[in-house]
């Protein structure tokens, strides 16, 4: 397991998942960071600029996303700090699928100083797909506070929603079938950036 903050703890050099067999990559490095810099500034057109936003990361990719598209909005407007604008919100204990993995381990939850009362929250996940981790995010966000506005960032969206939720900001649309796998890689823990799609009939 890595650390979630940097390379592999064991400081050894990552292998490469892209090459596994019937694994195709949908984007690269160079793909996610252009997605990542795109999103950032629509998020920054739609609320006429950062001064409200919180971005809260769905752990476990979902953090290092929102820690990263938080860079890019410091880096486009003035006097933005990516502390006052980043946490990570768990939705563990919120989730209607409990019963069948009860050993999931919990994640931290994390609020800015400013807390979430009356502000732009942006949830960040790396895919999404049935839409019951957000709907878990939902419920888990209304026991820490009120914000203005809830709005949902996804690098990935594959389809296949079970519930009346939709992104406002969507790095790829990438359409799917069920037997599909979709995985995001990301430096901070997988030690390379990649979305990858593997398995059905392609």
């Amino acid at each position: 397991m890595s650390s979630g903050t940097g390379a592999p703890i064991d400081g050894a050099r990552p292998a490469d998942l892209t090459a596994a067999p019937d694994t195709t990559v949908v984007l690269g490095a160079a793909e996610i960071g252009r997605a990542l810099t795109r999103i950032a500034h629509e998020i920054l057109e739609r609320n006429k600029g950062g001064s409200d936003l919180v971005l809260l990361g769905i752990p476990t990719r979902g953090l290092p996303l929102a820690h990263r598209l938080a860079q890019r909005l410091a880096d486009v407007e003035p006097g933005l700090e990516v502390a006052d604008l980043v946490g990570s919100l768990d939705v563990t204990m919120h989730r209607d699928d409990l019963a069948l993995h009860p050993t999931r381990a919990i994640g931290r939850t994390a609020l800015p100083d400013g807390g979430i009362d009356g502000k732009v929250v942006v949830l960040v996940d790396d895919v999404l797909y049935s839409g019951r981790t957000i709907r878990a995010a939902l419920d888990a966000l209304s026991d820490l506070g009120r914000p203005r506005v809830v709005q949902l960032a996804a690098l990935v969206d594959r389809g296949h929603r079970e519930l009346p939720i939709r992104a406002d900001f969507v790095g790829k649309n990438l359409p799917t079938s069920t037997s599909e796998r979709v995985r995001v890689l990301v430096a901070e823990i997988d030690g390379q950036d990649a979305v990858l799609i593997s398995g059905g009939a392609r």
